[in-house]
């Protein structure tokens, strides 16, 4: 299936989801802005497929991002981080969301397990009574490298000052 295809909207996130518990499959979600993906990011959603038969990805909106982690974010806008989502091969649907909690997402998809990183408690998440109301159960993934985007965006900044800076010094200044 071409990637694209795997990128639903809401119409198509009920129907999907109403397939799977139809044929009373595993389903399991996680969800996050997922803005500069990296091997943490691989590594937890490779985990979290494991846990059932079929997962679901929801990505912060490129409203939601910014509301939630400020002005200059996201990095890589909605369309191409749910592209590149989509192109893993663990990951089964990518729903794009545009309120800041998942909520609305896990009410549609009513996951048996939602799979959240390892820095999170499932038991103070604002989404867990709504998962368990539908009979589901919030888990945590253990994270294996303390990898962030945040920090890689800051060693990104670290790295490019360093070296304008390292350009300006080498750079003759004309008079």
């Amino acid at each position: 299936m071409h990637p694209r295809k795997k990128i639903l909207d809401s119409t198509r996130l009920q129907k999907q989801a109403d397939k799977y518990h139809a044929n009373r499959r595993l389903v399991v979600t996680t969800n996050g802005c997922f803005d500069l993906l990296h091997a943490g990011h691989y590594r937890s959603l490779e985990k979290t497929r494991r846990m059932g038969d079929v997962l679901f990805v929801g990505i912060n909106s490129d409203a939601s991002v910014q509301r939630l982690k400020g002005p200059t974010r996201p990095i890589i806008n909605q369309e191409d981080r749910a592209y590149q989502l989509s192109c893993l091969s663990f990951v089964d649907w990518v729903y794009i969301f545009p309120e800041d909690t998942p909520i609305q997402f896990l009410s549609i998809v009513r996951p048996t397990f939602h799979c959240k990183g390892g820095d999170y408690d499932p038991h103070n998440l604002p989404e867990t009574p709504i998962v368990e109301q539908h009979g589901g159960t919030c888990c945590s993934i253990p994270i294996i490298d303390s990898i962030s985007t945040t920090d890689i965006i800051l060693r990104c900044a670290q790295v490019f000052d360093r070296e304008s800076h390292e350009t300006r010094r080498q750079t003759p200044s004309i008079r």
